[in-house]
């Protein structure tokens, strides 16, 4: 396994956690559930220790995820060419476009071979 693949099996395990523990907090603002009355009830079962424990988990998974990800950049194999771009290149077997052959007058020649 290359350094690389580690480190995509990384950030796929941590953003699969970060997605739970963001699904597993309760809403906190005014958002769409207090304005149709369910504001007072999510308090009633919140449990302070709970919601600290998951705001905290959810800034430590995405700063981990932030950090292997800018961290991966640096695994990435980029091969040994020292050419960056393959437009860069110099093609030295390139062929010169063809010349189109000059236009004649086909209205011309069909009226002829038409007489």
């Amino acid at each position: 396994m290359s350094t690389f693949t580690i480190f995509l099996a990384l950030i796929v395990v941590v953003a699969f956690l970060l997605v739970v523990v963001i699904m597993v907090q309760n809403p906190k603002g005014g958002g769409l559930s207090s304005s149709f009355g369910g504001g007072g009830t999510q308090q009633l079962g919140g449990v302070k220790k709970t919601t600290d424990f998951l705001d905290k988990s959810t800034w430590t998974l995405a700063t981990v995820l932030l950090v292997l990800i800018l961290i991966s950049n640096v695994a990435i194999n980029r091969g040994s060419d020292s050419v960056d771009s393959k437009a860069l290149e110099i093609d030295n077997t390139a062929k010169p476009l063809p010349v189109a052959p000059a236009k004649t007058n086909d209205a011309a020649t069909v009226k002829d071979s038409a007489q």
